[in-house]
């Protein structure tokens, strides 16, 4: 069981920038993906990005050129969101799949912080 805080969330106009951090209580060893995902009221939760224990990172094409994710650690994944569009907004989950980089079943999901991009 690992639990996962979210913060940096908050409201900016269109251009603006934010940095969201999520930290994890345990460490994943081996094979891992962290990933960010996002889901605005009334639409499908998509997956913005992702990263591997090796750092291999994969984005949302709309995000791609904006967005940067990374790792310090297994326990602390970022997300540089740059050039912000209205379309950014929603609330944003971290999530980590401990044991495989396959980055297709995540285990754990942070609660959530919310992200407010104003035209």
């Amino acid at each position: 069981q690992v639990q996962l805080v979210e913060s940096g969330g908050g409201s900016v106009q269109a251009g603006g920038s934010l940095r969201l951090s999520c930290v994890a209580s345990v460490a994943s060893f081996g094979g891992y993906c962290m990933a960010w995902f996002r889901q605005a009221p009334g639409k499908e939760r998509e997956g913005v990005a992702y990263i591997k224990n090796s750092g291999s990172a994969t984005y949302l094409d709309s995000v791609k050129g904006r967005f940067t994710i990374s790792k310090t650690s297994s326990r602390s994944l970022y997300l540089q969101m740059n050039s912000l569009k209205p379309e950014d907004t929603g609330l944003y989950r971290c999530a980590v799949q401990r044991n495989s980089d396959s980055c297709q079943a995540f285990g754990a999901w942070g609660q959530g912080t919310q992200v407010t991009v104003s035209s």
